[in-house]
């Protein structure tokens, strides 16, 4: 690749609980080049926070994952996805109930979602009882500004994410 061309990224779309603590642990992956919180799943153009929060909205948070596939692939992304929240919660992560917060994958492709059935079969086979939904990708809306690299700029570690070996 030319230092003047951008990489070819892949886009994958995570809710895992709270999307504060999923953002900061996917952005630690090598490869992945962006992360960014935001809503998906609901019946409702352009949420806001303070709708989305009430649960009436149907979306859930989400994190919009874009990676390089030349150097780590959704597989592997995926799996990450797995051992940074509870598969096995419903409706939540932690103390952060609701169906906001829900366990659900959002693929882009047949190949996401074959990868994702996959992995949760896997876990499955190792006893865990994996709630984690197979949704079809729709209307990614990007969460407010305050929400973007929430960690980061505050300065702390998620409360509800703590990374879990399970592959």
């Amino acid at each position: 690749m030319k230092n003047n061309q951008k990489p070819h990224l892949e886009t994958a779309y995570f809710a895992g609980g709270c999307f504060w603590g999923v953002e900061y642990m996917m952005k630690k992956m090598n490869g992945v080049v962006d992360v960014v919180s935001g809503y998906m799943g609901g019946d409702k153009d352009a949420p806001r926070y303070e709708e989305v929060k009430t649960g009436m909205t149907g979306h859930a948070e989400v994190v919009m994952v874009d990676f390089d596939p030349e150097v780590v692939n959704y597989e592997a992304v995926a799996k990450l996805f797995f051992e940074i929240h509870d598969p096995t919660q419903t409706d939540g992560q932690g103390p952060d109930l609701g169906n906001q917060y829900r366990s659900e994958i959002f693929y882009t492709s047949e190949e996401q979602k074959d990868t994702a059935a996959k992995l949760i079969s896997i876990l499955k086979s190792k006893g865990l009882d994996v709630v984690t939904k197979l949704t079809p990708a729709s209307a990614f809306w990007k969460a407010e500004a305050y929400h973007q690299n929430y960690y980061e700029i505050k300065g702390s570690e998620p409360y509800c994410h703590a990374y879990v070996k399970r592959f």
